[in-house]
């Protein structure tokens, strides 16, 4: 997102750092000369962007995310005017809404914004009524996996983004991470003794950690990587494989790569030939790694045996899933284009569409609009259920 003053003199941007999860202001004279952040040392874990003049150039609003919201700041450009130093942000908003996308009026006077309040609500496909229901009681919650014994759910909330265990009826719930970590997907070990998920704290990259089911505090493992997402365990539970987001944010999707890490030895090996994937998926009798092209175009299989990969469909797809009984590969279609959820058979690549969401708002979390499996293998969405608003504010200058 560029901007330009309204003499035409500097050019104000965001920057997103993948290998820091941190996103910051910067400007730069029109000649290119000077490039700098605009609020040096201000955020602790720079979080800010979608800034925006006023139209005679006196002051800029932007929005910052801190504590998992976001709010609207606003800063008066003083050196325009008078040679003066720009004053400290000031921040205008607060409450439960996340304050979004701040513009200013023509006249300067009032300042709009897209208050949001994120809430979802997981639903199930029911296959016999055809219709969607509330899974896990409809609870706020994305990702969520199951044990291979089917009795124990690992969740994390939606949007505060924390960690949670519990059997399936709800009970005996535990919260295993806690803020400023936020997580991502996250994997049950075959023996329900630990879970393995990636997260990001405040100005690291994404790592994998261990977890026991029981709480405690979680572990880093040293994968020799940053950016590593997307764990998943063997089935005999000796390894995790996992994946590179890095350079997807950076929009080389050839950059991307997949690796195994053996929790014995503690060795990192990359898988032959996998440039240019993500998401990797252990089949439940270990033979196979499914993954998919990192421009979601293509879902892929590789072989451990032949150390080949093969090419299963050519159908955008997101959010790969083995069935329980190793037959077939579930994947959400695309969420922007509405293409419907489907499923390959393993042992002829047959693709069956299964249904579409075009009727359902899906709420978008850390990684996306999420699909996964409930036990019986019916597909689990998270709906979103919160509100978006235009608001106004009028601008009173001091």
């Amino acid at each position: 997102m560029f901007r330009w003053s309204p003499d035409g003199r500097l050019l104000r941007f965001t920057v997103q750092d993948s290998k820091t999860n941190t996103s910051s202001l910067w400007e730069v004279g029109a000649d290119g000369t000077n490039p700098h952040p605009l609020l040096q040392d201000w955020n602790a874990s720079p979080a800010e962007c979608c800034g925006n003049w006023s139209p005679d150039g006196r002051y800029f609003v932007f929005q910052s995310w801190r504590n998992g919201r976001s709010d609207i700041w606003i800063t008066r450009e003083e050196n325009r005017i008078s040679g003066r130093s720009r004053s400290e942000p000031v921040q205008l908003t607060n409450g439960e809404l996340s304050a979004l996308a701040p513009v200013l009026s023509l006249d300067g006077k009032r300042i709009f914004f897209v208050g949001e309040l994120r809430r979802g609500e997981l639903i199930r496909y029911d296959s016999k009524s055809q219709q969607f229901v509330p899974c896990l009681s409809g609870i706020s919650a994305d990702l969520v996996n199951f044990s291979r014994d089917g009795k124990w759910a690992t969740y994390v909330d939606y949007p505060q983004g924390n960690l949670w265990r519990s059997k399936i009826d709800g009970s005996e719930r535990l919260q295993l991470t806690f803020p400023p970590m936020h997580v991502g997907l996250s994997r049950w070990s075959p023996d329900g003794k630990q879970i393995a998920f990636t997260a990001a704290q405040p100005g690291r990259s994404w790592r994998i950690y261990l977890v026991q089911a029981a709480g405690g505090i979680a572990h880093e493992l040293d994968t020799g990587e940053n950016n590593a997402v997307d764990p998943d365990w063997s089935p005999d539970g000796v390894s995790l494989s996992f994946g590179t987001r890095n350079t997807i944010m950076l929009g080389d999707p050839l950059g991307t790569h997949l690796y195994t890490f053996d929790l014995r030895t503690q060795q990192v090996s990359p898988v032959a030939d996998s440039n240019g994937k993500i998401s990797p998926r252990w089949s439940p009798d270990g033979r196979y790694l499914a993954a998919l092209q990192s421009d979601y175009s293509k879902v892929l299989l590789f072989d451990f045996s032949s150390k080949k990969w093969t090419e299963l469909a050519k159908y955008p797809s997101f959010n790969l899933m083995w069935s329980r009984n190793g037959e077939y590969l579930y994947g959400d279609g695309s969420p922007l284009l509405n293409t419907p959820w489907f499923r390959i058979r393993i042992n002829d690549h047959r693709l069956e569409e299964l249904g579409t969401l075009k009727n359902v708002r899906r709420a978008w979390g850390t990684w996306g609009a999420w699909m996964g499996l409930t036990p019986d293998d019916s597909p689990m969405f998270l709906r979103d259920v919160g509100s978006q608003e235009i608001y106004g504010l009028e601008l009173q200058e001091p």
